[in-house]
């Protein structure tokens, strides 16, 4: 696949009402090790000051580029538009609240490449809202398929880092969870994730996070499999009991 920037990596940032949290992500991505960047942030008409607060980054960093939404889409149109115009050969994805550690894209993109991996993810902590408060350290498998990415989604999107000329064209699908269908659609075909066990990225647990509602986000993973997916009735009870499971061990503690 051609007509990427071979060492460029293009990062994926949707943004909604981030005014307060964007400024710390950003400079996140200012300060890693790996020089080759380009920070895509999507504002889907914030109706705050978003917008203000990426330009004055813009500013002062011309790696840091904000791309305005004219009517609101959610996250998925907000990451296919920032994928639409990315120039790198490497997808990365950021959230607008969370935080990379200084050398994530380095140690990731070293790794992707000494394993010839289609999709990587990391290891990570949670954050409080103000990031005062820093939780246990969340480890990964050294690989991850389909049918154990269904039973356990251990790959958490603000590690996400994927090689376009071994998965080809990434789109996400207008769905609750977007990452989730993702990361299931470039597996489907056989390919493994490739889990780098390594403390990289900051997840911010912020109060009113859909991601925090845990029973209506179980509704949607079960829509997932059901209507994404397609799995039988049996097959989708089966790894819904193992996503639960797994989903109650995960978040046991802060």
């Amino acid at each position: 696949m051609s007509g990427f920037e071979n060492e460029l990596v293009s990062i994926v940032t949707p943004a909604f009402r981030a005014e307060a949290l964007v400024g710390d992500t950003i400079r996140s991505v200012i300060d890693q090790t790996y020089p080759h960047w380009e920070m895509l942030i999507v504002d889907d008409c914030s109706p705050d000051n978003t917008r203000a607060v990426i330009r004055e980054w813009c500013a002062q960093d011309s790696r840091v580029k904000l791309i305005e939404h004219v009517t609101n889409g959610g996250p998925a149109a907000a990451r296919n538009t920032a994928i639409n115009a990315a120039r790198g050969r490497w997808l990365a994805y950021l959230d607008s609240d969370d935080l990379w550690l200084s050398e994530k894209l380095e140690r990731t993109l070293a790794y992707a490449k000494a394993n010839e991996a289609p999709l990587i993810f990391t290891g990570f902590r949670r954050i409080s809202a103000d990031a005062q408060d820093v939780g246990r350290y969340i480890g990964v498998p050294k690989h991850v398929s389909y049918n154990q990415l269904l039973r356990n989604n251990v790959i958490a999107t603000s590690t996400v880092v994927i090689d376009r000329t071994r998965v080809g064209p990434v789109v996400m699908k207008k769905t609750y969870y977007d990452d989730f269908a993702c990361w299931l659609e470039i597996l489907k075909s056989g390919r493994r994730a490739h889990g780098l066990d390594a403390d990289l990225m900051r997840y911010r647990v912020v109060n009113n996070s859909v991601s925090r509602n845990k029973k209506k986000s179980a509704m949607r993973v079960w829509q997932s499999y059901r209507e994404i997916e397609k799995l039988s009735l049996p097959v989708s009870a089966w790894n819904f009991m193992h996503y639960a499971v797994n989903g109650i061990m995960k978040y046991r503690q802060f």
